[in-house]
């Protein structure tokens, strides 16, 4: 059994696509009247893509990246922004 933590990391560019992929998933989401923190998080966790509407493309659009590429961008915004928050 190894006992070392392992490393993930998401390059800068990556970084700026997951923001990008979000906010246009979340306004195409909004926009077809839907919970959009509902069908997202729908999403991460099952990975099936129907939690995404095909409203202006999204579907495609939220696949773009992998999963756990997004799952850090949103998790590493709330982080940065809580840390502040409590400073």
């Amino acid at each position: 059994m190894n006992d070392n933590t392992m490393m993930f990391k998401v390059d800068k560019d990556r970084q700026n696509e997951a923001k990008a992929i979000i906010a246009e998933v979340f306004g195409a989401l909004n926009e077809k009247g839907y919970n959009p923190i509902n069908q997202i998080v729908g999403y991460l966790l099952s990975g099936d893509p129907t939690y995404i509407t095909n409203h202006k493309n999204a579907r495609s659009v939220v696949r773009r990246l992998e999963r756990d590429e997004l799952l850090e961008e949103i998790i590493k915004f709330y982080l940065d922004n809580a840390i502040k928050k409590s400073e």
